[in-house]
């Protein structure tokens, strides 16, 4: 039997590392940026959704870029710019100037990521293989994310917020030292044409919801704004389906378990990812803590994201998709319930380690789930789709909770955020039993 090679997807889940720590890490530290660079809970949320904004509407067109010039040059081109952007996040000077950065950050993870995926996939020909190349990445990511609310809590208290960012210079260069000698190059046989128009109408559609719902304070300019918003997604929709090879084919979502996938991509990326964001200053308006101490205490919200998704293969595996996912999102409901309910210390404690282990339970099978669920010829479509919706729905998220919180940000109005949270994984829960087929099938 041979044996597996792990160096190849090591070495390619690295480059990713830094790229998903770098989406929570800043988390913690929101609250004293926002008050050293004198900008409010709209640039709060700005200044997340800039980076998840830029990565949504770039990975469209990484893809084709990569498959043209070559994946891992996408990537090593990707892992400068990211580089680079991330030095002048940290000597930003005001908020435009942060923001600015925070987009140049989205747009290289966009291409460290999509070079990852592609390389990954070349590298390990043999599907055996490939899943535990994968599933190797899976783990690194998740392993990312979960650490970097605590990380940068810890970084934040004991060199500032700027280090956040500047501490990612060595590991890029060390991953520009390392993929090369590891990765051969790779590109595609038959390049797929760049669709600027079709990037543009996603980009406006997904930016002006999450300005409508930040700053929209009236209803003309909420109805403005969100008319505006939905114009663009129907142009969207219209563009892709006359185009011979569209970047996101809508007849992915016409059949019903597709579409129930695509609700909890969203409604998980409310429910928990979201919601993450809005956990510190909960936490330090209602109990007072220190951006160190806040950061510690999110472990309880993290940590069930690394050790739970095993046991998520093996119940999907026994239980089915319409259990697992609609059991998953009742435990994230019910854990935002409980956050909602002007917790003690021990209830948020609680409620914070029942969302994260509600999604640990679903969010590493909704990936494999959309790969199934489409036609066998458009696998990459749907991996592509899945990062979109899940990134789209935390950028929307996002935005959402910040309109429900308001401007004062006292204890008391955190309530409404993460009733709304609770709302949203409620839907999940609704087109997980609607939906979904009780056992995985393909078409």
């Amino acid at each position: 039997m041979k044996s597996f090679r792990r160096t190849p997807a090591l070495a390619l889940s690295f480059a990713g590392f830094l790229t998903q720590l770098d989406v929570t890490a800043v988390i913690v530290a929101l609250p004293t940026i926002g008050e050293d660079l004198g900008f409010g809970l709209a640039a709060y949320a700005w200044t997340m959704d800039a980076y998840s904004l830029a990565f949504t509407a770039t990975l469209l067109a990484s893809g084709a870029l990569a498959d043209r010039y070559g994946r891992r040059r996408a990537l090593l081109v990707g892992n400068a710019l990211f580089a680079v952007a991330s030095v002048a996040c940290g000597m930003a000077w005001d908020g435009p100037s942060l923001w600015a950065a925070r987009v140049a950050q989205g747009l290289g993870a966009a291409f460290v990521i999509t070079g990852s995926i592609a390389l990954t996939a070349s590298a390990y020909p043999d599907p055996a293989d490939r899943a535990r190349a994968f599933g190797l990445a899976g783990i690194v990511s998740g392993a990312a994310m979960a650490i970097g609310p605590t990380l940068g809590g810890i970084v934040a208290a004991w060199l500032g917020w700027r280090w956040i960012f500047l501490a990612n210079l060595p590991f890029c260069v060390l991953a520009a030292w390392i993929v090369p000698r590891l990765v051969a190059e790779e590109r595609a046989a038959d390049s797929r044409p760049l669709d600027l128009a079709g990037i543009a109408l996603l980009t406006l559609a997904l930016g002006i919801a999450i300005e409508t719902l930040l700053a929209g304070r009236t209803v003309v300019h909420f109805a403005i704004g969100t008319g505006a918003s939905l114009l663009f997604a129907t142009l969207f929709v219209a563009q892709q389906r006359r185009r011979p090879q569209p970047i996101l084919d809508p007849a992915l979502l016409t059949r019903p378990a597709m579409i129930a996938v695509a609700v909890l991509l969203i409604t998980v990326s409310i429910g928990y990812w979201a919601t993450l964001v809005y956990l510190p200053p909960f936490l330090t308006a209602t109990f007072g803590l220190s951006t160190a101490v806040a950061g510690i205490a999110l472990l309880t919200a993290t940590v069930p994201m690394i050790v739970l998704p095993p046991l998520a293969g093996r119940l999907a595996t026994r239980w089915g998709w319409r259990i697992l996912f609609s059991c998953g999102l009742v435990v994230i409901t019910v854990g935002d319930l409980a956050l909602a309910l002007e917790p003690t210390w021990m209830m948020a404690l609680l409620g914070m380690a029942v969302i994260a282990t509600g999604t640990a339970l679903v969010q590493s099978q909704l990936s494999g789930a959309v790969v199934t669920l489409a036609p066998p010829a458009m696998a990459g479509m749907a991996s592509a789709l899945t990062i979109v919706m899940r990134q789209g729905g935390f950028a929307i998220g996002i935005a959402l909770l910040g309109a429900a919180l308001g401007s004062e940000q006292a204890a008391s109005d955190y309530s409404r955020v993460f009733l709304l949270a609770s709302a949203a994984s409620g839907l999940g829960v609704a087109a997980a039993v609607l939906l979904l087929p009780a056992r995985p099938t393909r078409t």
